[in-house]
């Protein structure tokens, strides 16, 4: 198949193009080679490639940000979503896009399943439902791929960011009370190669590694797996004002696909892969 990957600078980017080299003609643009929010450049460009597979890896994910950013993020993840899903449509390549927890509104303490109502409470979250809605709005052949708490080797990310703070800080302070699955980009991109190549139904599908904690949990992990012992303080959301409001209960059930490694197998593969601790 000729797979056309747009974003493939960025950490879920670059871990497709891992996993998808070798078997298939790769085609990889970034902000260089297209710009999504514009209509004619998406239709053009795509239109003459014709590739066999769109996926779209680019998004605007600077949640806060997006508070102030209102039509630059509705352009990104909503409007471009929707050129996208034209274009595929009109060629009938397979498209896949990626899409967040942060559709829901978090109330939910059972989790959310793949047809359960949006109900966005930040404008990254209200963003990213919009693109969803282009998609079942135009119905190109699809897989609407949500995932949560992304973390990998070629971007930033929680794990390094608490590497980074217990550097510089006496006593860590991590929030207990937000809830969620930790999914390694690596994983995630081996399971999107696996869901294009099965033949599934289109539609939604939820793609995380399993098991949930909450952010001060998944520090905690890093560290047991690091063999350090930092002072570490759970402390509630409301110690660190932003300007985004976050969902508390973020978990994302799976009824569709083979459950996936846990969040602490994937963690412990990451530190390994990036050096931060030795195989046994």
């Amino acid at each position: 198949m000729k797979i056309l990957i747009i974003g493939f600078k960025g950490m879920l980017g670059s871990e497709l193009v891992e996993v998808f080299q070798g078997g298939h003609e790769l085609v990889l643009w970034d902000k260089a080679q297209i710009d999504i929010t514009k209509r004619d450049d998406v239709m053009s460009k795509i239109g003459e490639l014709l590739p066999d597979v769109v996926i779209n890896a680019a998004a605007y994910t600077a949640v806060d940000k997006a508070e102030s950013e209102k039509d630059l993020v509705y352009k990104v993840n909503g409007c471009a979503v929707g050129f996208l899903s034209t274009i595929c449509k009109e060629i009938n390549a397979l498209f896949i896009h990626f899409s967040t927890d942060y559709v829901f509104d978090g109330q939910s303490q059972n989790g959310y399943r793949e047809n359960h109502k949006y109900a966005p409470i930040n404008m990254y979250g209200k963003s990213k439902a919009l693109g969803e809605k282009m998609i079942l709005d135009i119905e190109p052949r699809y897989y609407l791929i949500r995932t949560s708490w992304l973390f990998g080797k070629h971007g930033n990310n929680f794990v390094e960011t608490m590497m980074r703070l217990f550097q510089e800080k006496k006593e860590l302070k991590v929030v207990n009370d937000q809830f969620g699955s930790p999914t390694y980009a690596k994983d995630l991109a081996e399971q999107t190669k696996d869901l294009i190549e099965s033949g599934k139904p289109y539609g939604i599908y939820h793609i995380t590694n399993s098991n949930f904690c909450s952010w001060y949990v998944f520090a905690q992990k890093i560290f047991e797996l690091c063999e350090i012992r930092p002072v570490i303080k759970p402390v509630a959301s409301r110690e660190f004002p932003t300007a985004a409001q976050r969902p508390t209960y973020s978990m994302l059930v799976n009824t569709k696909l083979p459950q996936m490694r846990s969040w602490e197998d994937a963690l412990r593969d990451y530190l390994l892969e990036t050096g931060r601790i030795d195989k046994i």
